[in-house]
């Protein structure tokens, strides 16, 4: 993984030492509330409901042992013992005491790590594939690429007060598993006729409460304009974004009120005049990909007996493999999920213990590397079959081995009232309350790939409107109700979900949720997945039920 040079370190550093002096100017009453505001959003800070809330960035959910370590430490340290990680791949800490937080950033940057515009109206964090450099269907390993734009939009000047906040998602799989037709601007590693490597770029997409997919506004870039086009896009963002009306100030709404073609014109026409003398350098490119050099796997790692033993002599095992690992471009070894959704916890939540566990276990089974998902598991990307066995076992023991993942209970889903002061109703609660109706591991599977998204208000963060089934929590009077979508995708065929009817009361969700289970299983065809059921056959089926028994 990238490590940090000296100017990296330095920019860092001297972050921490500005925010030092700046929280302490706050609450020596130097700086007013509206003052502090900004500065502190620029360093991942929020105002929740019971305490400040800490996003710490997770560059394209790249994590490496040490830096699982000092999660731990700062969670035992300074907040409650815990973590939780986001669909950005990004790590939020909900108990911080505000005059401690500078000391949090100083021990983050010791380890190569920060919070810098991880929130506010800025460029915020890169996000990708979590099974980047590993997968099988890869054209190119997009981390080089994260890398070079997450030195791009850190700190840039120009951008630094955009017209609200911009993302960016690059893939480089024929599988989009990075969500990129959501995002601001969506890149995908593509090769033109002639077998050469570039870059399709996506442009508008977004979720919260106006979701749209993104549309290709460049379907073939090559590798040395992606500075430069990127920087057009974001230029003419800039310019002509809304800044009257927070609501309407996301690129998606600038493009759909322009118009793709006449976005397109402006950009080109911006492109052309910047590109030249901005071109991305071959040097620079196999600079940053010796960074991403692949670890000393192990010739014969393919030849081991006794995994195929282990399969066909544990039920359990088997199962957990099943729905907890994934294809490795490497024979002999597999990438391994690590489910951060036990039935009894918080989705995307780890303890201080189980984070230093599953350091060690990095180091031992994995190179030392930990990816995070936007689906809020982790992965250990590169563990050889022969030690899957005994990985496992100790994953159990730490409650990071739900046979889960890609099922219904793999759910996304936000903090919601628990926490978010923005929230208008509670996810974590009604998430339990599912999870203990579909306890029953056979039924699970039995249903196969099923994602549930569920958020507490219109912002979106739990990504429902894309959600297989998606859950938005709404206020009706101070009373909450919940709105069911069905048929959103994030992946190649990308969707928005159909809203299914009136909203439901909260304690009608999990109700909700086992009769349009119960409607799938009845209805489909034989091996027929959710989503394909729901677009063969409507939301009529669905609603007839849901609303008979209301």
């Amino acid at each position: 993984m990238y490590q940090y040079n000296e100017i990296d370190q330095k920019i860092v550093d001297e972050r921490v030492a500005q925010f030092r002096k700046q929280t302490q100017r706050f609450l020596s009453g130097e700086l007013s509330a509206d003052e502090f505001r900004p500065l502190r959003l620029r360093n991942g800070l929020y105002l929740q409901i019971h305490a400040p809330m800490l996003r710490v960035a997770g560059p394209y959910g790249l994590l490496n042992s040490r830096q699982v370590r000092k999660l731990a430490h700062i969670a035992r340290k300074y907040d409650k013992g815990y973590c939780h990680f986001t669909t950005r791949q990004n790590i939020q800490y909900n108990w911080p005491k505000l005059e401690e937080v500078p000391d949090i950033l100083e021990e983050l940057a010791s380890v190569q790590m920060h919070a810098i515009q991880t929130s506010g109206a800025c460029m915020r964090n890169t996000t990708s594939d979590h099974l980047a450099g590993v997968c099988v269907d890869e054209i190119e390993d997009p981390r080089p690429y994260c890398e070079i734009i997450r030195q791009w939009t850190t700190l840039h000047p120009e951008f630094d007060y955009l017209p609200r906040k911009f993302k960016i998602a690059v893939s480089g799989s024929q599988r989009d598993r990075a969500a990129t037709q959501f995002h601001d601007i969506g890149i995908h590693i593509v090769k033109n006729e002639a077998g050469d490597v570039g870059f399709k770029i996506l442009v508008g997409g977004g979720l919260g409460r106006t979701p749209v997919i993104g549309q290709v506004i460049k379907p073939y870039l090559e590798q040395e304009h992606l500075l430069s086009y990127l920087e057009a896009i974001l230029r003419i963002y800039n310019l002509f974004g809304r800044r009257d009306n927070k609501y309407k100030a996301r690129i998606k709404i600038l493009v759909r009120e322009t118009g793709l073609e006449q976005f397109n014109d402006m950009v080109e026409a911006e492109w052309l005049r910047i590109k030249d003398g901005m071109e991305l350098s071959a040097e620079r490119v196999a600079a940053v990909k010796a960074h991403f050099t692949p670890p000393p796997y192990e010739a014969n790692a393919d030849q081991n007996t006794g995994f195929a033993e282990q399969l066909a002599n544990d039920k359990a095992f088997a199962t957990w493999h099943k729905y907890n690992s994934a294809p490795h471009k490497v024979a002999g070894y597999q990438a391994v999920y690590l489910s951060l959704k036990a039935p009894d916890t918080p989705p995307g939540d780890m303890t201080d213990q189980q984070l230093d566990a599953v350091a060690d276990l990095a180091d031992q089974y994995s190179f030392g590397e930990i990816r995070v998902t936007h689906r809020q598991n982790l992965v250990f990307s590169d563990v050889k079959q022969g030690d899957l066995f005994a990985l496992w076992q100790q994953l159990d023991s730490l409650k990071l081995a739900t046979p889960n993942i890609g099922t219904a209970t793999d759910m996304i889903c936000c903090p919601g009232l628990d926490f978010c002061s923005l929230a208008n109703a509670g996810s974590i609660g009604v998430a339990k309350e599912i999870n203990e109706a579909l306890d029953d591991m056979d039924y699970l599977h039995d249903i196969g790939e099923l994602k549930i998204n569920m958020s507490g208000c219109m912002n979106g963060c739990a990504h429902q409107s894309v959600g297989h089934i998606g859950i938005l929590g709404v206020d009706k009077k101070g009373v909450e109700w919940y709105q069911i979508t069905l048929g959103g995708s994030s992946e190649n065929e990308a969707a928005i979900g159909e809203r299914l009817g009136p909203a439901v009361a909260k304690d009608q969700v999990t109700n909700t949720i086992t009769t349009i289970l119960d409607v799938y299983v009845k209805q489909r065809l034989e091996d027929e997945p959710f989503l394909d059921m729901v677009n063969r056959v409507g939301i009529t089926p669905f609603k007839d039920r849901v609303y008979a028994t209301h």
